[in-house]
């Protein structure tokens, strides 16, 4: 069996769940972070991933990527690191597969629709929506709202980015119900989950945004350790057409941010001599991080990345649109509230705030294309740009 570090989480330790549940192994002899991640991956939530935007919103191509495809891929890149520090690693893919759960249709201009609908009533944030949806509107139980997560994975969901001092109403609520110690570190099985988001998409959207042909390599050459990592590729493989070197490109740079991580995490544990989980809580700052010079690294990337891809002129006029659908259907369902469908409609709270979260929550759970059907049923026709 391998052997786990004493600042890991373990299943013998851990804070529990929220309502009681029965032991034995009727469904399987699984511990508890196990079950959490079995409880993630078969959700409706994380199925609705699959047609959730990622970088291109409701993409014509079958290569690109979306929220669900990204998940495992950040799953993936979490678990290798976790094995190498020797931290739980079925916590820590439950974490990244489950990260992006509170995702509306269409990403962050969904998001920010959403955000300004509610404006006045506690707006929206997709991380705290993460946690409202696993505790509260999953609903496969016959006892109990949400999925019945155990602390530590809601902990890390809630967290992964660092303490929080000012926690919007969602997040709030699911605090007040089940206290998260928001203002401490979370576990570094959380820690990683969050390093390894970046990692996957920094890169994989270099990927897609080449396949989409709104970057080229020209321009990716502005970058330095884009430029460097791309001379040591043609290097190692000497007169091989570019497009097939993009992919080497990327599995690269992958490599060299989690080899980084890895060893600047290890000596930054060992620098605060850290012996305990509770050790990690009590830290000053974040324990799972890059070396310095990777940090500087990877900012300029993120830095070009919004510049040329996320800014991109395309891009910006498909949010747009986005952007539109998802203000337009808060609108038309707050106005006519008759037009929802009926587990919906009755559950509709008569006072607000209540009566425009619950509108944002059944808008927030579509895919982007349940979204536009929806929109050009009870609003209208909608232009959406090419690549939709």
């Amino acid at each position: 069996m391998r052997a786990i570090s004493p600042w890991a989480s373990t299943p013998e330790q851990s804070r529990g769940r929220l309502h009681q549940e029965s032991g034995g192994t009727a469904r399987g002899p699984r511990d508890v972070f196990q079950r959490d991640r079995d409880r993630i991956i078969h959700s409706i939530s994380f199925r609705r991933l699959r047609h959730k935007t990622q970088v291109f919103m409701a993409p014509d191509g079958d290569h690109f990527r979306v929220r669900l495809t990204h998940s495992l891929e950040v799953a993936q890149i979490g678990r290798a690191i976790a094995r190498v520090l020797g931290l739980n690693e079925d916590l820590t893919e439950a974490l990244c597969l489950a990260h992006d759960i509170g995702h509306p249709p269409f990403g962050h201009a969904g998001e920010d629709a959403l955000e300004a609908a509610l404006e006045g009533r506690g707006g929206f944030d997709h991380n705290g929506h993460t946690l409202r949806t696993l505790t509260a509107l999953e609903r496969p139980y016959p006892a109990w709202n949400g999925l019945n997560l155990t602390w530590d994975t809601l902990e890390g969901l809630a967290k992964h980015n660092g303490p929080i001092a000012h926690p919007e109403w969602a997040l709030a609520a699911a605090d007040e119900e089940f206290p998260l110690e928001l203002g401490t570190w979370p576990s570094l099985e959380a820690q990683v989950a969050a390093i390894a988001d970046d990692i996957a998409y920094d890169n994989h959207d270099i990927d897609d945004g080449l396949r989409a042909g709104l970057l080229s390599l020209d321009q990716l050459m502005e970058v330095p350790m884009i430029a460097q990592g791309w001379r040591q590729v043609e290097a190692r493989f000497p007169g091989v057409p570019h497009k097939r070197l993009t992919g080497e490109l990327v599995r690269s740079q992958i490599g060299a941010m989690v080899n980084d991580l890895i060893a600047a995490t290890q000596a930054r544990l060992a620098k605060q001599e850290i012996r305990s989980i509770a050790d990690v809580r009590g830290a000053s700052d974040a324990l799972a991080a890059f070396s310095d010079e990777m940090r500087d690294a990877e900012r300029g990337l993120k830095r070009f990345m919004y510049a040329n891809l996320y800014h991109h002129p395309q891009q910006m006029a498909a949010a747009q649109a986005a952007h539109g659908v998802v203000a337009g259907l808060f609108a038309a369902y707050a106005g006519d509230p008759g037009l929802m469908p009926e587990e919906w409609r009755t559950a509709l709270p008569q006072e607000e705030p209540g009566r425009s979260r619950h509108i944002a929550d059944f808008i927030a759970g579509m895919t982007d294309r349940y979204a536009i059907a929806r929109y050009r049923e009870v609003v209208g026709e909608v232009d959406l740009p090419e690549g939709f």
